[in-house]
Protein backbone atom coordinates (compact mmCIF):
# COMPACT_ATOMS: atom_id res chain seq x y z
CA UNK A 1 0.00 0.00 0.00
CA UNK A 2 1.15 3.49 -0.75
CA UNK A 3 1.00 6.29 1.81
CA UNK A 4 -1.71 7.93 -0.31
CA UNK A 5 -3.80 4.74 -0.21
CA UNK A 6 -3.38 4.49 3.55
CA UNK A 7 -4.55 8.09 3.93
CA UNK A 8 -7.60 7.41 1.72
CA UNK A 9 -8.56 4.35 3.76
CA UNK A 10 -8.15 6.17 7.06
CA UNK A 11 -10.05 9.28 5.92
CA UNK A 12 -12.91 7.24 4.52
CA UNK A 13 -13.18 5.02 7.59
CA UNK A 14 -13.53 8.15 9.72
CA UNK A 15 -16.71 8.85 7.73
CA UNK A 16 -18.05 5.31 8.25
CA UNK A 17 -17.27 5.07 11.97
CA UNK A 18 -20.23 7.28 13.01
CA UNK A 19 -22.61 4.84 11.28
CA UNK A 20 -20.80 1.73 12.51
CA UNK A 21 -23.91 -0.10 13.70
CA UNK A 22 -25.65 0.41 10.36
CA UNK A 23 -22.46 -0.49 8.48
CA UNK A 24 -22.08 -3.73 10.44
CA UNK A 25 -25.69 -4.63 9.72
CA UNK A 26 -25.18 -3.96 6.01
CA UNK A 27 -21.98 -6.00 6.04
CA UNK A 28 -23.49 -9.12 7.61
CA UNK A 29 -26.62 -8.87 5.49
CA UNK A 30 -24.51 -8.73 2.35
CA UNK A 31 -22.12 -11.44 3.52
CA UNK A 32 -24.94 -13.88 4.24
CA UNK A 33 -26.52 -13.02 0.89
CA UNK A 34 -23.40 -13.71 -1.18
CA UNK A 35 -21.96 -16.51 0.98
CA UNK A 36 -24.82 -18.23 2.82
CA UNK A 37 -22.46 -21.06 3.73
CA UNK A 38 -20.79 -18.81 6.33
CA UNK A 39 -24.00 -17.97 8.18
CA UNK A 40 -23.84 -21.12 10.37
CA UNK A 41 -20.46 -19.91 11.66
CA UNK A 42 -22.38 -17.10 13.38
CA UNK A 43 -25.26 -19.24 14.70
CA UNK A 44 -24.17 -18.92 18.33
CA UNK A 45 -23.15 -15.25 18.08
CA UNK A 46 -25.21 -12.20 18.86
CA UNK A 47 -24.86 -10.49 15.49
CA UNK A 48 -25.05 -7.01 17.03
CA UNK A 49 -22.15 -7.85 19.34
CA UNK A 50 -20.33 -9.40 16.42
CA UNK A 51 -20.89 -6.19 14.47
CA UNK A 52 -19.36 -4.15 17.28
CA UNK A 53 -16.33 -6.47 17.28
CA UNK A 54 -16.03 -6.14 13.52
CA UNK A 55 -16.11 -2.36 13.57
CA UNK A 56 -13.71 -2.22 16.52
CA UNK A 57 -11.27 -4.50 14.74
CA UNK A 58 -11.54 -2.44 11.57
CA UNK A 59 -10.83 0.71 13.57
CA UNK A 60 -7.65 -0.82 15.02
CA UNK A 61 -6.49 -2.15 11.66
CA UNK A 62 -7.23 1.06 9.77
CA UNK A 63 -5.53 3.10 12.47
CA UNK A 64 -2.49 0.82 12.34
CA UNK A 65 -1.94 0.87 8.59
CA UNK A 66 0.81 3.45 8.98
CA UNK A 67 2.71 0.98 11.19
CA UNK A 68 1.69 -2.39 9.78
CA UNK A 69 4.26 -4.46 11.73
CA UNK A 70 2.62 -3.24 14.94
CA UNK A 71 -0.77 -4.76 14.07
CA UNK A 72 0.40 -7.98 12.43
CA UNK A 73 0.78 -9.99 15.67
CA UNK A 74 -2.85 -9.26 16.56
CA UNK A 75 -3.94 -10.13 13.01
CA UNK A 76 -2.10 -13.44 13.30
CA UNK A 77 -3.83 -14.28 16.58
CA UNK A 78 -7.21 -13.33 15.13
CA UNK A 79 -6.63 -15.46 12.02
CA UNK A 80 -5.74 -18.49 14.12
CA UNK A 81 -8.76 -17.93 16.36
CA UNK A 82 -11.01 -17.82 13.31
CA UNK A 83 -9.78 -21.29 12.32
CA UNK A 84 -11.23 -22.62 15.57
CA UNK A 85 -14.62 -21.17 14.55
CA UNK A 86 -14.52 -23.03 11.24
CA UNK A 87 -13.36 -20.23 8.98
CA UNK A 88 -11.76 -21.48 5.78
CA UNK A 89 -9.36 -19.65 3.43
CA UNK A 90 -12.14 -19.47 0.83
CA UNK A 91 -14.26 -17.39 3.22
CA UNK A 92 -11.91 -14.42 2.99
CA UNK A 93 -12.96 -13.49 -0.57
CA UNK A 94 -16.68 -13.03 0.18
CA UNK A 95 -15.81 -11.18 3.39
CA UNK A 96 -13.73 -8.77 1.33
CA UNK A 97 -16.50 -8.39 -1.23
CA UNK A 98 -19.05 -7.70 1.50
CA UNK A 99 -16.72 -5.17 3.12
CA UNK A 100 -16.15 -3.26 -0.11
CA UNK A 101 -19.87 -3.29 -0.89
CA UNK A 102 -20.66 -2.02 2.60
CA UNK A 103 -18.16 0.80 2.28
CA UNK A 104 -19.57 1.74 -1.11
CA UNK A 105 -23.08 1.87 0.36
CA UNK A 106 -21.99 3.83 3.42
CA UNK A 107 -19.86 6.35 1.56
CA UNK A 108 -22.16 6.88 -1.39
CA UNK A 109 -20.75 9.50 -3.76
CA UNK A 110 -17.46 9.62 -1.84
CA UNK A 111 -16.72 6.05 -3.05
CA UNK A 112 -14.35 6.54 -5.96
CA UNK A 113 -12.25 4.16 -8.05
CA UNK A 114 -9.13 5.34 -6.17
CA UNK A 115 -10.81 4.67 -2.83
CA UNK A 116 -11.99 1.23 -3.99
CA UNK A 117 -8.43 0.43 -5.07
CA UNK A 118 -7.04 1.61 -1.72
CA UNK A 119 -9.49 -0.49 0.29
CA UNK A 120 -8.90 -3.48 -1.98
CA UNK A 121 -5.16 -3.17 -1.37
CA UNK A 122 -5.68 -2.87 2.38
CA UNK A 123 -7.94 -5.91 2.53
CA UNK A 124 -5.67 -7.96 0.28
CA UNK A 125 -2.64 -7.12 2.39
CA UNK A 126 -4.31 -8.13 5.62
CA UNK A 127 -6.27 -11.14 4.37
CA UNK A 128 -3.28 -12.64 2.55
CA UNK A 129 -1.23 -12.30 5.72
CA UNK A 130 -3.98 -13.82 7.87
CA UNK A 131 -4.47 -16.76 5.52
CA UNK A 132 -0.74 -17.45 5.50
CA UNK A 133 -0.58 -17.23 9.29
CA UNK A 134 -3.63 -19.40 9.93
CA UNK A 135 -3.20 -22.03 7.27
CA UNK A 136 0.48 -21.83 6.35
CA UNK A 137 -0.33 -21.13 2.73
CA UNK A 138 -0.32 -18.08 0.53
CA UNK A 139 -3.73 -16.81 -0.52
Amino acid sequence: MTPAQIALVQQSFAKVAPISEQAASLFYGRLFEIAPEVQPLFAKADIRDQGKKLMGTLAVVVGGLTDLPAILPAASRLAKLHVSYGVQPTHYAPVGAALLWTLEQGLGGAWTPDLAEAWTAAYATLSNYMIAEAYGVAA
